[in-house]
């Protein structure tokens, strides 16, 4: 089969790579659309190595070239000689997470047992931590890593379920967390990214939330989604972001912060745009360009902080991964609206080197999409 292959940093090479037949328990996947994730980005420029050896370092590119792609939309091609809940044709959104009710494992580790599937004891994740990703004609996975498309939504749609997922996840830990505001009446988001974007959404359509709802973001075409979704918005570069939320809260600030940008600088204005105990939610990755003296001004607040990490959960009966089925409704439902955010298709895995060379950074890119 075809593949898209990072071979070293900013490298990617389209080649035949081997598809590997599906085992008892799995499926062989043909691959109709990826989504492009900012982890993607950075594990193309060399800022992130995610494929661990035993001993926790970083295997070189140069001896494990990686197949990326982790948000995945597809068409079950083959069926190991076990399956019996699927049949070839069905559509397909892709749980990229192998975790102990992938493998069959039992006991179940105490993290899958916990419902957060994505802490596995064992974990292995296809597209970042070494196992092939679906920028590849096909893919094989466990089948129950499967959730079964009933609705006649296009595959770019489809293959945003997995960053939605990583959405409700983030929501669920928010609600569990014993934070002084349990129950925020101002928010502030960091960044009106595909993650902004959808925690907007998330927020103002499915929780419900009708409070101060403001979006720091320096690109108008984000600014203008994030608007049309419900929040008011800052431009950082013409504004005092302090200022304006201190203005929007009366002076009594954010209650909740979402930090959706991995920026370093942005990480460090944080302090200055909440309250006291505060509940910050540390979503974006990176924040390279600060150091750890940062957190100073953080520390004496006392936040809630919180970092959570995927599309992680629980299972439904079938074993079926509950976050993932829960974001595909919210899509089949309307409530959450992904496919305005896709700006950017590509028709073919040869664009893949494309995108990741620079055409990302053009002005009115928000979220790219391959599809196959």
């Amino acid at each position: 089969m075809r593949a898209a292959v990072l071979v070293g940093v900013d490298r990617i090479d389209v080649r035949e790579v081997a598809c590997e037949s599906p085992a008892p328990r799995e499926i062989l996947v043909r691959v109709t659309a990826v989504g492009l994730c900012g982890t993607d980005f950075h594990i193309v420029a060399g800022h992130a190595n995610y494929n661990r050896d035993a001993r926790g370092r970083p295997v070189p590119l140069g001896d494990a070239p990686q197949i990326l792609g982790h948000e995945i939309a597809g068409v079950v091609e083959a069926l190991g000689t076990d399956v019996r809940d699927l049949t070839t044709g069905d559509r397909v959104v892709v749980d990229q997470g192998r975790n102990c009710v992938s493998e069959a494992r039992s006991p179940l580790c105490e993290y899958c047992a916990g419902g957060d599937s994505h802490q596995c004891e064992f974990y292995r994740e296809h597209g970042i931590t070494g196992l092939p990703g679906g920028l590849a004609e096909f893919l094989t996975i466990p089948a129950v890593n499967a959730v079964r498309v009933t609705s006649d939504l296009e595959p770019a749609v489809l293959a945003l379920t997995e960053p939605l997922g990583c959405v409700v996840h983030s929501s669920d830990v928010l609600a569990r967390a014993p934070a002084r505001y349990a129950r925020p009446r101002s928010i502030v988001i960091l960044g009106a990214g595909p993650a902004g974007l959808l925690f907007v959404q998330y927020l103002r359509q499915v929780l419900g939330f009708d409070g101060v709802l403001l979006v720091s973001e320096p690109n108008a075409r984000k600014r203008a989604l994030a608007e049309r979704f419900g929040a008011e918005t800052i431009d950082p570069n013409q504004n005092d972001v302090a200022l304006v939320v201190e203005e929007r809260t009366h002076g009594r600030h954010a209650e909740l912060l979402i930090e959706a940008t991995g920026s370093g600088p942005a990480f460090a204005t944080i302090a200055g745009l909440i309250r006291k105990q505060a509940t910050v939610l540390m979503y974006g990755h990176g924040h390279a360009g600060v150091d750890l003296s940062v957190l100073n001004p953080l520390q004496f607040l006392e936040p809630t902080l919180l970092s959570p990490v995927g599309a992680s959960g629980g299972h439904v009966a079938d074993g079926r991964p509950a976050t993932y089925v829960r974001a595909l409704q919210l899509i089949k439902q309307g409530q959450v609206d992904v496919a305005a955010m896709i700006t950017h298709r590509f028709a073919s895995l040869d664009a893949v080197a494309r995108v990741f060379a620079g055409e990302h950074r053009a002005p009115d890119y928000v979220k790219g999409v391959v599809t196959l």
